[in-house]
């Protein structure tokens, strides 16, 4: 593929751009239901593709829940063959704002099951564990998805929101193809982003703009730009349901505009790779 916004990196197999789209916003209020504007949240999607060169999508089935990967499969179907659409499993949603874990092996198969017919595929791309329930043992959550993979249903492993000591032992069972945590300039610090580098994992950042709260009027390539070059395995998704705010997030990843290093090639050593909390100047 020819070079996406913020470079590329290479993802559950494929090259995709580093800069990515979180699909949570364009939902209804609280993260529930349909949007109020259909047409404006597959507008922002199709943009995103077609016309921002963004082959990076985010989203799960706890997002509506259920409409955000409706709306995808509504405004990509047929999906391109350079498009990675990124889903998660193990999240209920008991209303609007509302979220709750759950880790049965059942639930996860089931909930699987649920975004395979609603994305249209005959596999996932890239499966997240959204989050791990207590309630269940890790090795039990992400055994189920590692068996539903060998079935021929997921292609590749994530997890989200997890500690090195849980993408430890997940490794144990599987291999882990990206994690997803929060990072941005507000909350500058997780041990996992190391440890990604380390091991070769890429590290999907999630709220880099803090919700928008770092979407100032100065402007957003600073906390992008801060993001990105903290490392080559760095691929961010933020959010938006705006088809404006949308274009200013992709042309602050523009190479006029960011200086980040292009991750497509062989992986840097980790020596020359930023340390977690330290800001691009």
């Amino acid at each position: 593929m020819t070079t996406g916004p913020g470079g590329t990196i290479t993802i559950a197999d494929k090259t995709v751009s580093r800069l990515g789209l979180g699909t949570m916003r364009l939902t209804g209020p609280g993260t529930w239901r349909d949007p109020a504007d259909r047409h404006k949240a597959i507008d922002v999607l199709r943009r995103a593709v077609y016309e921002h060169g963004i082959t990076h999508i985010d989203t799960a089935d706890a997002y509506g829940p259920h409409s955000a990967e409706t709306l995808i499969r509504d405004a990509l179907y047929p999906y391109p063959d350079h498009v990675l659409i990124a889903t998660k499993v193990g999240m209920v949603r008991p209303g609007p704002n509302l979220w709750a874990p759950l880790g049965r092996p059942s639930y996860l198969r089931a909930a699987v099951e649920g975004s395979l017919r609603r994305l249209g595929v005959d596999a996932l791309d890239l499966c997240y564990l959204h989050r791990i329930d207590p309630a269940v043992p890790l090795t039990a959550q992400v055994g189920e998805l590692a068996s539903l993979q060998r079935e021929g249903k997921i292609r590749h492993i994530g997890l989200s929101k997890v500690s090195t000591d849980q993408i430890s032992l997940a490794l144990g069972l599987t291999k882990i193809a990206a994690v997803q945590n929060v990072l941005n300039i507000s909350q500058p610090h997780d041990p996992a982003l190391e440890f990604c580098r380390d091991h070769g994992i890429p590290y999907v950042p999630y709220r880099p703009l803090d919700a928008g709260r770092l979407a100032t009027p100065s402007g957003i390539s600073k906390p992008l730009e801060w993001l990105l070059q903290l490392g080559e395995h760095i691929a961010p998704i933020p959010g938006t349901s705006s088809p404006q705010h949308l274009a200013e997030i992709t042309a602050a990843c523009a190479p006029s505009h960011c200086r980040c290093a292009d991750s497509s090639a062989a992986p840097m050593p980790a020596r020359h790779l930023r340390r977690p909390g330290v800001r691009a100047p």
